[in-house]
């Protein structure tokens, strides 16, 4: 598989989803594209035709907010038909504003108030070790999102119960709702924060999935493992690149078709 056709066709899929819904979230979908290619795609046991497999690797967007990028990974992975993304954000469709497993064959767990999903997927992980399984829990988290008390819980047990299976994966782009993160609350250096923690920490290029790969694929034992890909928020769209206004903006057609030119 080309990645980087792969993820200009993922982001087409973002950017004409979230215009048909006339609401969303751009920049933060987008910037974790590579992240899900590489966890889909090459990481993950998972399977479209048995989404509840019991033995399945678990996902956790915790940063639900960015499900228009999940979506567009679950379409493509064959979840759902394709058309469904244009549906994002209306009455009545199985793609809500945030996931919502009831509604979304492929969402493991709801999620939306920053923070929740990641001690969500601590419960997980805990489930999986008293059932003695081998499925892993993936939570993707964001930058902004670590402003949140409940991460830090949530990192306190992991390390605590020795969670080999669970692995946090940072999407850091730098900027939240209200400016950069060292503007509204610095997270200063997020990997010693969470090595401290007692977790085993990688940090990586967040658009470039070899080496996003590489590090989900490193074996941890009894340390839960957090790896910190650096990202560009809006990555693919020049506009949107680097620029908070994009966190939860719409787009106008002018804007929606000059994006789409750079996605082709």
């Amino acid at each position: 598989m080309n990645n980087i056709q792969k993820a200009k066709e993922i982001r087409r899929d973002i950017i004409e989803s979230l215009y048909s819904a006339k609401s969303g979230h751009p920049g933060g979908s987008l910037s974790c594209v590579e992240i899900l290619i590489a966890l889909y795609y090459y990481v993950m046991n998972i399977n479209p035709t048995n989404p509840k497999d019991p033995n399945r690797d678990r996902f956790v967007l915790s940063k639900g907010h960015a499900c228009p990028a999940l979506y567009a990974i679950l379409a493509d992975k064959g979840y759902f038909d394709k058309n469904e993304l244009k549906s994002l954000r209306k009455f009545g469709s199985i793609l809500q504003g945030h996931p919502d497993c009831k509604k979304t064959p492929g969402v493991d767990v709801n999620t939306g108030s920053l923070g929740q999903g990641a001690s969500i997927a601590v419960g997980m992980a805990m489930a999986g070790k008293y059932e003695k399984s081998t499925y892993n829990i993936y939570a993707l988290i964001g930058d902004g999102e670590c402003d949140e008390g409940m991460i830090w819980e949530a990192a306190m047990a992991a390390s605590h119960y020795k969670l080999d299976n669970l692995i946090f994966i940072l999407d850091h782009n730098g900027l939240q709702i209200d400016g950069s993160n060292d503007e509204v609350m610095s997270i200063g250096n997020i990997t010693k924060k969470f090595d401290s923690f007692g977790f085993e920490c990688f940090e990586v290029d967040g658009h470039n999935v070899e080496e996003i790969v590489s590090a989900l694929k490193k074996k941890t034992v009894d340390k839960p493992k957090f790896i910190n890909c650096k990202t560009i928020k809006g990555k693919g769209v020049s506009f949107m690149e680097n620029n908070a206004i994009w966190h939860g903006k719409a787009m106008n057609e002018e804007q929606y078709l000059d994006a789409h030119k750079e996605v082709m």
